[in-house]
């Protein structure tokens, strides 16, 4: 097997390393932060310019575009530079997969948008959705790869950006449903029905989601509130998604409202756990 470089060993990233290194690859990772989550049976590097030199590709997981650029340009600065093929898993949005590209593909090192949907408990139930796209050939060298990360994924383009649009589409879809089941609930509460009540009659119902169905009988009805994704990182995606949708000039009767609404959950409960959106609305 490749060896891989895994850069970025955060709430996600520390869990997605371990599932390589259980799926039998020899991993080589590297954190801003140190060796703290460092799987067992990883080597740590040093940085990002020793891991360069050490694997063959490197994944990526990492909070947003303009940190998943710099670590592209250290790889390309790298000497010995050993990497040929990139898989980014972060969601860096449209313009910055494109640009990550275009960076890379001047230095001869392929690059692979595959960002991930599904929480830390997907990841570690290896149920984690991984929606990749990019040229044929690059695909199929790092197929083995993704199959290491989880279970499920799909090559949903034959360019980098195109998955990142799939998954800010998917999270404009979560963010409004889970932002409207809470405006729903609230309302129930208010004339008297129970919230357990309301969420089996809604999940057997037309207004079911993953709202519905996850993350309101798992966080909000038992007060656990830890789905392990913050309100930040949401209204980041939001942001991103709008951003997006007016460069290709594609219609947004809804996401203004939406990015609203968790802007302001973020700006007034920043890091907060995105399932607390509910008390946040219902306030």
């Amino acid at each position: 097997m490749a060896t891989v470089g895994f850069v970025g060993l955060g709430n996600m990233g520390s869990v997605l390393a371990g599932n390589l290194v259980t799926a039998g690859h020899q991993v080589v990772s590297h954190d801003v932060a140190g060796p703290g989550r460092n799987p067992d049976g990883a080597r740590f590097a040093a940085d990002v310019a020793q891991l360069s030199g050490l694997a063959d590709v490197v994944v990526l997981s990492l909070p947003d575009g303009d940190v998943s650029e710099r670590v592209a340009r250290e790889i390309v600065a790298a000497t010995p530079r050993r990497v040929t093929h990139v898989v980014d898993t972060s969601t860096v949005g449209v313009a910055a997969a494109r640009t990550i590209d275009e960076l890379l593909s001047v230095a001869g090192v392929a690059y692979v948008d595959s960002p991930v949907s599904g929480g830390i408990a997907g990841a570690r139930a290896r149920t984690l959705s991984v929606m990749y796209a990019g040229p044929a050939a690059a695909c199929r060298v790092v197929e083995p790869i993704l199959a290491g990360l989880s279970d499920r994924s799909r090559r949903v383009g034959d360019r980098p950006g195109m998955a990142q649009a799939l998954k800010l589409a998917n999270n404009f879809l979560s963010a409004t449903a889970l932002a409207a089941t809470s405006e729903a609930i609230a309302f129930g509460l208010s004339v008297g029905l129970d919230m357990k009540t309301m969420l089996e009659v809604i999940d057997a119902s037309s207004g079911q989601s993953a709202a519905t169905r996850d993350k309101f009988p798992q966080h909000v009805l038992t007060g656990r509130y830890a789905a392990g994704f913050a309100n930040s990182l949401m209204a980041k995606d939001l942001k991103l998604y709008l951003g997006a949708v007016e460069a290709q000039g594609a219609p947004s009767a809804l996401g203004d409202i939406t990015e609203s609404v968790w802007a302001r959950f973020a700006a007034a409960e920043p890091g907060a756990d995105f399932t607390r959106i509910y008390p946040f609305v219902a306030r």
